[in-house]
């Protein structure tokens, strides 16, 4: 008789299981953390991964060449103290010597090449380049560090006292808003560049300039207004939770209920926002440099090599190609990385 029909009890069901058939009918997820299943994410988006790549070696290019390039960006090649100005340095085509250089070459003296040429001044090109990337993303990343660090303060203030606060710190938001941005970024920056400018001679602050200290001034007046929105949002919909009221409850302060709960929570929100604010920055100083409102000369910047490229456009169109590509390569990346951390971290758009 069939043991399915049978009232006994089957014996054999009640053995202990072996080890093989716990591993079977038990699989365990082994233990991650938020960060660590972000990035899984984040590197199985090959574009997010192929960007992060070119922006790692952009960055590291800038810090490291300078260092054993023997030609510097302020180092003008055909003029010497006591010696008569060889102008056969200047607007050198990529690849291509001065007249001293040849003579070098032709008795046995090895000299480095300018791979981009030279500019109108004699200075190596390439060099030149390379420390305006290395200033646009110190820009840009700095620029950004301050617009996280206003508009989070600002914006968890607002949104975690909400009531006449929030409507007080909202109608100034809304204000800024209202303000035409590219005019008043200009406005501000001659401005400042004016007032800033004989303060700063005979300091520390001196080899920097006016420019990129009234730069960064900008930023922090404007556009921190965003960030400030988005982490206020955060905060109207965390503060709501049964675990801050708890900690209301538990007598908690205000301020440690923002930097352990609030904040913490919206994490993923504030690393997105901040990647994608590092772009706006960079394009933003390369369009003052370009205007004439950015770095201080000698010190050269992507916007700043463009406009000097505008007057021998005719005659040399690569020295405006090759930062305008640079700009583009850099912006292109950080956005399509800032993308991929949107799509990693956000919870909201987990599959």
């Amino acid at each position: 008789m069939d043991k399915k029909f049978t009232m006994h009890i089957d014996v054999d069901s009640f053995l202990p299981a072996t080890d093989e058939e716990k591993a079977y009918m038990v699989q365990m997820r082994p233990s991650s953390t938020f960060f660590r299943d972000g990035m899984k994410r984040l590197l199985k988006n090959k574009v997010a991964t192929v960007s992060m790549i070119i922006i790692l070696i952009i960055t590291l290019s800038s810090l490291i060449i300078p260092a054993f390039w023997p030609y510097s960006y302020d180092n003008m090649l055909g003029v010497k103290p006591g010696v008569p100005v060889d102008a056969s340095y200047s607007n050198l085509a990529p690849f291509e010597y001065g007249e001293t250089e040849q003579a070098m070459i032709h008795d046995g003296v090895k000299v480095f090449p300018h791979i981009f040429g030279t500019d109108a001044s004699g200075r190596d090109y390439f060099i030149r380049v390379v420390y305006g990337t290395r200033i646009s993303l110190a820009v840009g990343f700095f620029a950004s560090i301050i617009v996280l660090i206003i508009g989070m303060t600002v914006g968890s203030i607002a949104g975690y006292c909400g009531g006449k606060v929030d409507l007080f710190i909202m109608r100034i938001v809304d204000l800024i808003y209202s303000l035409p941005d590219m005019l008043m970024v200009i406005l501000l920056a001659t401005v400042l560049k004016q007032t800033l400018g004989p303060a700063l001679e005979h300091t520390s602050l001196a080899k920097i300039g006016s420019n990129i200290i009234s730069l960064f001034i900008v930023f922090g007046v404007l556009y921190w207004v965003s960030m400030s929105r988005l982490i206020r949002g955060q905060i109207l919909s965390l503060r709501e939770q049964e675990y801050v009221l708890a900690s209301r409850a538990a007598g908690a302060k205000g301020g440690w209920i923002i930097r352990k709960h609030l904040l913490p929570n919206c994490i993923s929100v504030v690393i997105i926002s901040t990647a994608l604010q590092i772009p706006s920055a960079i394009f933003t100083e390369s369009y003052l440099s370009f205007l004439g409102l950015g770095v201080n000369a000698p010190m050269p910047s992507l916007g700043s090599l463009a406009s000097d490229a505008l007057n021998g456009l005719s005659s040399y169109p690569y020295r405006l190609v090759i930062p305008a590509v640079v700009i583009s390569l850099i912006v292109l990346s950080l956005n399509l990385f800032g993308d991929g951390l949107r799509d990693a971290f956000d919870p909201k758009l987990r599959t």
